[in-house]
């Protein structure tokens, strides 16, 4: 078992500032967790979906931000439900990929890509607010 109170301590000696901060044992984010699972499952909906289309060749670049983002946002639920440590590191780095993503997404005119891109940039607005707050 780890000492989390030492191992805060020892991350604040290295680096010198608050960038590992103790969450409060009530904060959980219920409405952002349920946004970032709604951009996983719409990103692995789209992946299925995707494989299935003539044209799927075209698209590997857009499939495989599309799993990436699925990944990330799995991940980032879990960190943000659990209260984390670094959830508000991960949550930026899922903004960051949800934001690539959506715009591969968005290069496509279909009305399932340019959902998709929607929701990955509404996924990635709310995960930078989260992260931003201090």
């Amino acid at each position: 078992m780890y000492d989390y109170d030492c191992l805060l301590q020892s991350m604040y000696d290295i680096y010198g500032e608050d960038r590992y901060r103790k969450p409060s044992s009530h904060y959980y984010e219920k409405e952002l967790v349920k946004t970032i699972q709604d951009c996983e499952a719409n990103c692995e909906h789209m992946t299925v979906m995707l494989k299935k289309v003539k044209d799927y060749k075209h698209r590997t670049t857009q499939i495989r931000l599309l799993r990436d983002c699925a990944d990330i946002c799995g991940l980032t639920a879990k960190y943000i439900a659990r209260m984390s440590y670094f959830s508000k590191h991960i949550a930026k780095l899922c903004a960051y990929i949800c934001v690539v993503c959506g715009k591969e997404c968005a290069k496509f005119p279909d009305r399932a890509s340019q959902n998709c891109a929607e929701v990955c940039f509404h996924c990635a607005r709310e995960c930078k607010a989260f992260a931003m707050r201090s």
